[in-house]
């Protein structure tokens, strides 16, 4: 038996509960479900991880194998089932790098950029421009080459930009311009690197 006060607690409590329990209900199922949904994300990861890195793995093996087509088809599939994970763009690389000798550049070009558009980690994307650069230089498609060499990339790969720039800058019959390029990659590169004695070798035979 309930006294005056606590049977008005009671009817305030079920009015409330008539007014408001859908709600309540609405937002514990929401709660749960958002939860639920969080875990399985995780799970889901965690397998898209797991799975690219044991096909990663086989795809490695193969380009010391040198078997170029277990390599295509291996970055492939990482390509376009895992392109969110970070084994995606460097398959995609070595990929190209099998491409190129096997004397598929079409292909190489197509998953350099690739790596352009998709990688999330800027010294990737570095990488991949400047083999862009170079192929582009290759085909004496010195403007393009310029492009990529234009592009905003990680300030460790200054050095290697500017000398490559200088390399397209000769090409297109301009020493003065290379000059000035491969001094700008001097004063970036490592000055107790090797790679710094070919830039100023580079230098010294424009002369001036």
């Amino acid at each position: 038996m309930y006294d005056l006060e606590e049977q008005e607690k009671v009817d305030a409590l079920k009015a409330w509960w008539k007014q408001n329990g859908r709600t309540v209900i609405v937002a514990v199922a929401l709660g749960v479900a958002i939860a639920g949904g969080i875990q399985g994300w995780r799970h889901y990861q965690k397998t898209q991880a797991s799975n690219a890195a044991a096909l990663y793995q086989s795809m490695q093996d193969a380009a010391q194998a040198r078997d170029v087509k277990k390599v295509r088809d291996a970055a492939g599939q990482l390509m376009e089932k895992y392109a969110g994970t970070a084994y995606a763009p460097r398959a995609a690389l070595i990929a190209a790098s099998a491409n190129l000798q096997g004397g598929d550049v079409k292909s190489a070009k197509a998953q350099l950029q690739w790596v352009v558009d998709h990688a999330k980690e800027s010294e990737l994307q570095a990488v991949a421009r400047l083999r862009l650069a170079s192929l582009f230089l290759g085909e004496k498609q010195y403007d393009t080459a310029l492009k990529q060499l234009d592009a905003g990339h990680a300030a460790a790969f200054d050095g290697l930009f500017m000398d490559l720039r200088g390399d397209v800058l000769v090409a297109q019959g301009k020493p003065d311009d290379a000059r000035k390029a491969y001094q700008a990659a001097l004063e970036k590169l490592d000055q107790k690197g090797d790679y710094r004695n070919l830039v100023q070798m580079k230098l010294d035979a424009l002369g001036g």
